[in-house]
C-alpha cells in the first residue's frame, strides 16, 4: 500500500474514535454520577480525533489526486459516512440528556459534523476520475 492509503486508514480510526467519544459522552449526560464540563469536553475530543481525521482525510486526497485513486476515494468516502451515520445517532440521543448539560455545544456538534461530512465524501468521491499515467522511459 502506498502512503497515502495508510493515511486515509488513520483517518477513518479516527472518525470511529470521535463518534465513539461523542456516542459515550452522550449516553453519560443522560445519568450523569459526576459533574462534568460537555462544552469542554466536546471541544477536546474535536480537537484530538475529527480535526486530524479532516488533515489526513486532505493530506491522502492531496497524494492521489493527480491520477485519481478508487481506492483512496472509497476509504475518504467510508470515513464521511462513519461521522454521518455516527452523528446522526448522537443527534437522536440529544433529548434525552439532562438540562444542565445541554448546552450550546451539545446541540450543535451533531448537526455540524453532519454537514462536514458531506463535503468530506463529495472530496472522495472527486478521487474517482482516474487519468492514464503517463509512460515513463527508461
Amino acid at each position: 500500500m502506498a502512503m497515502e492509503k495508510y493515511i486515509a486508514i488513520a483517518g477513518i480510526a479516527l472518525c470511529v474514535m470521535f463518534v465513539g467519544m461523542i456516542i459515550t459522552i452522550f449516553q453519560f449526560m443522560n445519568e450523569p454520577t459526576i459533574d462534568i464540563h460537555p462544552a469542554e469536553k466536546i471541544l477536546q475530543f474535536i480537537s484530538m480525533s475529527i480535526a486530524p481525521a479532516t488533515v489526513m482525510f486532505g493530506t491522502s486526497f492531496m497524494l492521489a489526486r493527480k491520477f485519481g485513486s478508487r481506492q483512496i476515494g472509497s476509504l475518504i468516502i467510508t470515513g464521511g459516512m462513519i461521522v454521518l451515520v455516527g452523528m446522526f445517532v448522537a443527534n437522536t440521543l440529544i433529548d434525552d440528556i439532562d438540562k444542565s448539560y445541554r448546552v450550546y455545544t451539545v446541540t450543535i456538534t451533531p448537526p455540524l459534523f453532519m454537514l462536514v461530512s458531506i463535503p468530506i465524501m463529495i472530496f472522495g468521491a472527486l478521487l474517482f476520475r482516474l487519468k492514464k499515467r503517463p509512460k515513463k522511459y527508461f
